[in-house]
């Protein structure tokens, strides 16, 4: 009977010893495990900062690319005004053109010379002077047509009616001082490129801006 109590002793304190270790390795298994929680819990925390902070400096760079992109549209509006502001400047250089095709008829004109002295070959140079002359006017009277307003073209429309009146009307009056004669139509032809020559640098001077 004694025997059999001594073991049961044993037995129960081998129990109570396998319970105590099995408790140890529960609490020792339940720290580590909150130990790996709170590193979790901290490097997500720090993850999410780091989101946070590339968050921020994804907005930085946004507002960066935003600023650039307004310097840019402004720049753009700038040469945009620049080029609004151009055509006087074009305008400007079309009337210096114009001047400039002025000077090179003028000094083609001049240049014609009469294979000799008969009154026809004097009215071929002056029906040459007058073609070039009558040529160019009616270049510059289309460029006045799409450069000036609709209002101002009209009142020239009227003005260049009544000065072909005007020069065909002279060129005859001038040339009945040789009615009959073979001067009568070299002078028609003369007053003719005459007026049509100044009537060129009216128009250039006077009209084109």
């Amino acid at each position: 009977m004694k025997k059999n109590k001594d073991i049961l002793i044993v037995m129960l304190t081998m129990v109570l010893f396998i319970l105590l270790a099995a408790c140890g390795n529960t609490q020792e298994e339940s720290s580590a495990k909150f130990d790996n929680q709170s590193q979790n819990k901290n490097a997500t925390q720090h993850t999410n900062d780091e989101t946070s902070n590339d968050g921020t400096d994804n907005e930085s760079n946004h507002a960066d690319k935003s600023d650039t992109k307004e310097k840019i549209d402004t720049t753009s509006n700038e040469s945009i005004i620049d080029e609004g502001s151009s055509p006087s400047s074009s305008e400007g250089s079309l009337k210096e053109e114009y001047l400039k095709k002025l000077s090179d008829v003028k000094k083609e004109t001049e240049e014609l010379e009469a294979t000799d002295s008969s009154t026809y070959a004097l009215k071929k140079v002056e029906n040459d002077r007058w073609e070039a002359w009558d040529a160019l006017l009616n270049d510059i009277y289309g460029a006045l047509e799409e450069q000036l307003p609709q209002e101002e073209m009209d009142q020239l429309r009227e003005k260049q009616r009544n000065w072909l009146e005007y020069r065909d009307e002279s060129a005859l009056e001038a040339s009945l001082k040789y009615k009959g004669g073979t001067q009568e139509h070299l002078e028609y032809v003369i007053v003719l490129a005459n007026l049509t020559e100044e009537r060129c640098y009216e128009l250039v001077e006077d009209y084109m801006k």
